[in-house]
């Protein structure tokens, strides 16, 4: 992808997704297309301002894109940012591995230890 990912929009990012409101309304957006925000805000039991709000922070993350025709605002979900994390979560996945690895051999070990 190209793009880089300073701390800053890997936070952002977290975030965005770590609410189940804005999950949902990535879902939603994925699933259904664009929307606009009194469209996609019907779905939701809160008002158009706490969903305005909950949009603001996915705008904030990238993972929304919003487009005004006239008075009406579009939202539509922009998940290629997602992608960025996937370095970060490898990194984590591959330390864990290292470990849970060496935890094995330690009890490979042990258990050769006990067998003799």
């Amino acid at each position: 992808m190209g793009e880089y990912m300073n701390d800053d929009d890997l936070s952002r990012i977290l975030k965005a997704v770590g609410d189940t409101t804005r999950r949902h309304i990535l879902t939603l957006l994925v699933q259904e297309g664009a929307m606009r925000v009194t469209a996609l805000a019907a779905h939701f039991d809160m008002s158009l301002n706490a969903v305005s709000k909950h949009i603001k922070v996915l705008e904030e993350a990238g993972l929304v894109a919003r487009k005004t025709l006239g008075r009406e605002h579009f939202i539509a979900a922009e998940l290629g940012r997602l992608s960025l994390t996937e370095s970060w979560f490898g990194k984590l996945k591959s330390i864990w591995e290292l470990r849970l690895a060496a935890l094995d051999n330690l009890l490979v070990s042990k258990d050769e230890q006990n067998a003799e």
